[in-house]
């Protein structure tokens, strides 16, 4: 597995003094979380956390494959930038012994143009830019198909397995562009719309609850979560953790900040 050292490196920031996840006193913790809004929301986390005698040091990432890498390392204690799709998914692929242990947020993906004002007004032989990544790609289409412009096989809906193969109808003609999450905000100019996760809309400037030509419903599947790995799950400082998040603080903070952007789901 890749070190902590790598993947600060690959994850173009670098956090120093962090104290390595595997040591013996677990009054200081590792999280990692993805770069953007989740900064935010963790400042008022670890005020809360340091209350109960509890020391929160953040790894940022930048890419959304790298942190659960960590997290089965040993690298991090735990991570929160993830729903459950995505981490079924990866646990699926690469093994990860991880499990949830509390609920975060809700971030509604959204799709976002500057060429049209809704997901409704698609012309014909648009090129729509959908995640590459299994999770994120078959929320895309989803999204897609809840607004009648294509029609997906319904087993791979029903399974949240959805990819553009599973395509079965596509009346305006749509061309889907995958790309990686992170470069559909820089292409935005070359595309008709995209859709694109919070963290990265906000890194471009743009305000879900505003901007969005089309979101997801907010009582959707894709709560994000805090994950730790199992073998940690019933320790007591991951009980602190995910009290500190899921605090009337840290709700006050999330509804006041983002004003229906990002939802508290707990």
């Amino acid at each position: 597995m890749p070190s902590l050292r790598y993947l600060l490196a690959a994850s173009l920031l670098a956090i120093p003094f962090i104290t390595p996840a595997n040591a013996a006193d677990k009054s200081t913790i590792t999280v990692g979380i993805s770069v953007g809004t989740a900064e935010k929301i963790f400042d008022v986390v670890q005020k809360v956390a340091a209350r109960d005698g509890l020391t929160i040091k953040l790894v940022k990432f930048n890419d959304y494959q790298l942190p659960n890498a960590a997290l089965n390392a040993g690298d991090l204690d735990a991570n929160a930038f993830q729903h459950k799709p995505f981490l079924d998914n990866q646990i699926k692929a690469r093994g990860f012994d991880i499990v949830p242990v509390g609920l975060t947020i809700t971030a509604p993906l959204g799709f976002y143009s500057r060429k049209i004002k809704s997901l409704n007004d698609l012309p014909e032989g648009a090129s729509v830019g959908i995640q590459n990544d299994p999770s994120n790609g078959n929320r895309a289409l989803r999204l897609l198909a809840a607004y009648k412009l294509i029609t997906l096989k319904p087993e791979a809906e029903q399974k949240n397995t959805a990819t553009p193969l599973d395509v079965v109808s596509n009346p305006r003609k749509i061309k889907l562009v995958a790309l990686d999450a992170a470069q559909l905000p820089r292409s935005l100019d070359d595309l008709t719309a995209a859709s694109i996760n919070n963290d990265y809309a906000e890194q471009a400037g743009l305000v879900p609850a505003r901007d969005a030509i089309g979101r997801e419903a907010a009582d959707g599947p894709y709560a994000n979560l805090i994950a730790v790995r199992t073998k940690d799950r019933d320790e007591p400082w991951v009980k602190k953790l995910v009290s500190a998040y899921q605090s009337p603080e840290v709700r006050a903070y999330i509804e006041k900040e983002f004003k229906g952007s990002l939802i508290p789901a707990f």
